[in-house]
């Protein structure tokens, strides 16, 4: 059987809902990724009780944190700043669940762009509110206005040895870039396995060599572009299936 992979989704925004009424969504292009990686994608919602979002959460295989809005720096034991950008509670409140649990079951677990910084935070780590406003000389990160979501924006060098360089065959790709925040303190159980030349962390790995990776960048939407990209989401999807959600 295919592995079911949990996706938590976001709060949409009030302009995007009818009538006013709530709704959660995220981007086709990670159900679209984990599919054709070979498992079977599931949105998650936001707003349940402990005890559903445990019930969905013991029937996965593994979960894929997504990108989006920011963290709220309470989390990590901050102040919100005035950089800092919109925040998502709702979403906060599933996903550290989520990522929690997971890291203390070892099951598989993959972020992306925020879900680096989510899975980080998890587990102890902490963040830059804003790379211009915090980081010297850093380059551009943040999604250039009318370049493509696919836009190749830097270059990232990647451990050899880690399984993000094994999974895409390569220890310098090519990615693109769509985040204003990055890791700053990285969590204890996780080591750095990829930078931007800059020194922007874009990949950590877990300690314990259980599958626990997380990218900076977006390689859901370099998977057409890229086949290299999709070796991660399959290498993640292997992972999962021998797990024992």
């Amino acid at each position: 059987m295919k592995p079911l992979i949990g996706i938590p989704t976001r709060t949409l925004k009030a302009s995007d809902c009818i009538d006013g009424i709530p709704r959660f969504g995220m981007n086709e292009t990670y159900t679209r990724a984990i599919a054709r990686a070979g498992g079977a994608p599931v949105l998650i919602p936001l707003n349940l009780s402990d005890d559903t979002l445990r019930a969905i959460f013991a029937r996965l295989d593994g979960v894929l944190f997504p990108g989006g809005v920011d963290v709220h720096p309470n989390v990590y034991g901050e102040s919100v700043e005035p950089f800092c950008g919109e925040i998502d509670p709702a979403r906060d409140t599933v996903e550290l669940n989520l990522a929690q649990w997971a890291l203390a079951e070892q099951k598989p677990i993959l972020g992306i762009c925020r879900g680096i910084q989510l899975i980080n935070i998890a587990a102890g780590g902490s963040l830059h509110q804003d790379i211009d406003a915090q980081v010297a000389n850093p380059l551009r990160h943040p999604h250039q206005k009318g370049n493509p979501y696919n836009y190749l924006a830097h270059a990232v060098e990647i451990d050899p040895r880690s399984t993000l360089g094994r999974a895409l065959g390569a220890t310098q790709v090519q990615v693109n870039s769509l985040h204003h925040q990055a890791l700053k303190q990285v969590a204890p159980g996780f080591h750095i396995v990829a930078r931007a030349p800059d020194g922007i962390v874009e990949g950590i790995e877990a300690d314990n060599g259980n599958f626990a990776v997380a990218v900076q960048f977006h390689p859901e939407w370099l998977q057409d572009d890229d086949a290299r990209m999709l070796e991660l989401f399959r290498a993640f999807v292997t992972a999962s299936n021998g797990s024992t959600g």
